[in-house]
């Protein structure tokens, strides 16, 4: 069994919201201060274990909302358990809802109340359909938790301990193998005896009896003897420690304290066969971990979200790391969204992108395997522009700043698609996906068909900054995915054909050009000089740079956009920024008015 499905009301910012969760691994993401703590203590409700930090829900816990109403009435959490085989069924028997003639889910219900003017709240639980229906701590026994909360010092659940992670650990191997245990139990005896023989040792015992004697007589003093405290399985299972290359577990890193600590935990949950249902919640595992050590946990999650032995162990891991969305599964990824001030929930598996089958999950496959740190930004993102490559990344922001926008300050992201066809990202955009404003900056790449000796060929177009331009195929299909969110914005050509349609840019241009390649910049400027109009012009440094033909080396738009961006930034003339860039940055940066219409 697996939890399928949990919905909140009434609890901090999430005023009602439903989680749709998979078997195996679920990666929560969202920005900070969007819920995801909330999201945890809700799990912690049904899921905590004894060891856990004691989960207090007061007054203050009651979501406030944002018209200014006073917070008021109850917190409920609804829980829903899927995939129960015959044993679960008999477990939560009378949690069970019929979801039709012969599989159940079992649901349960949790609610806080206020008790009194103190801001104490009263919990109440039952299950299934029916308030009247307790929950029993039978059932509470078969849901085992184990929260890992963040900036934790894993040192401490690593240390000797009756009830330690490892204690236990050890309790239930033996269990398994009665065998060892009691081969352990007779090594402890023996060598208890052995070490009761050694001089220090009977010096000692006799030392506390002779003066246990002197001080009671002979009536009153006690039979002592001197030996290992508890020497037996149970007992050495509590004196268990784990050293690190030879040293204390206090000398290692935070890191790999947090990494030993969970393999700890997963083994112990792994072999304890009481509990019907066991699940994992681990909070911000990024804190403590280097990029690297955060891809190898991911791994190893996943592993376990796949292994038919380990898949009985549901795992939640909230994280505002775009390292781990990147690396995650789209599958196993739910996104905590803020629509207009109301935070909801988006899960990329259910995106469509595309009506074929086969095709989409090709496109879906496509884009887990780009989907890099940068790009997995956009799951965080509040505001957002897509651009085709590095070109476009890099000069988009110092363009902005000639409008008088600084992205930063509007939480703007800006992700190239680096050649990737928009079609892979745009299925997760929209009101109810990812909802917040984006504007997609692509090329319009107009061509026109040619008879050159009998045979039809396809050539390029140089349109001036007037010309009605006949966007290309792909940028016709994007144009058709559009939505109050989603905008697509192009140019007559590309960007830098667009920018040196004026005067004023191509100087910089080519000063630009001039740091990097000083021949192909004097070649061009010669050029320039027997054009007459901006559409020529613009043609010539285009092509002097980009298509220069006859076995050249074209100029590095990368490299190009670099010096040109720097350029930009530091000079004090004029640079006139394309239109339809100007209408792509006010999208985003307005997106706040657009959110409030749709929502």
């Amino acid at each position: 069994m697996f939890l399928s499905k949990l919905t909140i009301k009434n609890f901090r910012r999430l005023d009602e919201i439903t989680f749709n969760f998979v078997d195996g691994l679920n990666v929560i993401v969202g920005e900070n201060n969007i819920g995801k703590t909330a999201l945890v203590d809700a799990l912690r409700v049904i899921l905590a274990s004894h060891e856990d930090p004691y989960l207090r829900i007061t007054e203050d816990d009651i979501f406030q909302p944002k018209d200014g109403r006073e917070a008021s009435g109850d917190i409920t959490f609804h829980f829903v358990f899927s995939d129960l085989n015959e044993s679960d069924e008999a477990d939560f028997l009378h949690a069970l809802v019929p979801i039709d003639k012969e599989k159940f889910e079992a649901h349960i219900h949790a609610r806080f109340s206020l008790i009194d003017a103190s801001g104490r709240m009263r919990l109440k639980r039952w299950c299934g359909e029916h308030e009247e229906v307790g929950m029993t701590s039978d059932m509470l026994e078969n849901l085992r938790g184990v929260y890992l909360q963040p900036l934790r010092d894993a040192s401490k659940g690593l240390k000797p301990g009756r009830n330690s992670q490892l204690a236990r650990l050890m309790r239930l191997i033996g269990e398994e193998d009665t065998l060892g245990k009691q081969s352990v139990d007779g090594l402890v005896r023996a060598f208890e005896k052995l070490l009761k023989r050694k001089p220090p040792l009977v010096s000692t015992g006799n030392s506390i009896v002779e003066k246990h004697k002197d001080m009671l007589g002979e009536q009153l003093s006690q039979e002592l003897s001197l030996g290992l405290s508890g020497a037996d399985f149970k007992e050495l299972s509590s004196k268990l420690s784990i050293t690190t290359n030879g040293m204390e577990i206090d000398t290692n890193g935070l890191g790999y304290n947090n990494l030993i600590f969970m393999a700890v935990v997963l083994s112990e949950m792994i072999k304890d066969p009481s509990a019907a249902y066991r699940g994992l919640i681990i909070e911000e595992p990024e804190a403590h971990l280097h990029p690297q050590l955060q891809v190898v946990l991911l791994d190893y999650f996943q592993t376990i979200a796949a292994s038919k032995v380990e898949k009985s162990i549901q795992l939640f891991v909230t994280t505002h790391s775009s390292n781990f969305a990147s690396l995650a599964n789209l599958e196993n990824l739910t996104c905590m969204v803020d629509r207009n001030r109301s935070v909801k929930v988006f899960n990329p598996r259910e995106a469509t992108f595309d009506t074929s089958k086969a095709k989409a999950e090709k496109k879906r496959k496509k884009l887990e395997r780009y989907l890099d740190v940068t790009k997995a930004e956009l799951f965080f993102a509040r505001k957002l522009i897509l651009v085709e490559g590095t070109a476009e990344l890099m000069l988009i922001g110092v363009l902005a700043k000639q409008l008088g926008y600084d992205l930063q300050k509007y939480a703007v992201s800006i992700i190239s698609v680096d050649g990737l066809i928009f079609d892979c990202f745009l299925p997760l955009m929209g009101q109810e996906k990812l909802a917040i404003p984006v504007a997609v900056i692509t090329d319009a790449d107009p061509t026109k068909e040619e008879n050159s000796s009998g045979t039809k060929k396809t050539v390029p177009l140089y349109p001036s900054a007037s010309d009605n331009v006949i966007a290309s195929d792909n940028t016709k299909s994007l144009k058709e995915q559009e939505c109050d969110l989603v905008k697509v914005f192009f140019g007559v050509k590309t960007l830098e054909y667009d920018l040196a349609l004026h005067e004023d840019n191509r100087s910089i241009m080519l000063d630009a050009l001039s740091e990097i390649h000083p021949q192909i910049a004097q070649s061009i400027k010669d050029d320039i000089k027997d054009k007459a109009t901006d559409q020529e012009k613009a043609k010539a440094l285009f092509c002097g740079m980009f298509e220069r033909g006859d076995g050249l080396k074209n100029v590095q738009k990368g490299r190009f956009a670099q010096e040109l961006a720097y350029q930009v930034s530091i000079t004090s003339a004029n640079f006139v920024v394309p239109d339809y860039i100007r209408d792509a940055i006010k999208h985003v940066i307005e997106g706040g008015d657009i959110l409030d219409e749709a929502f």
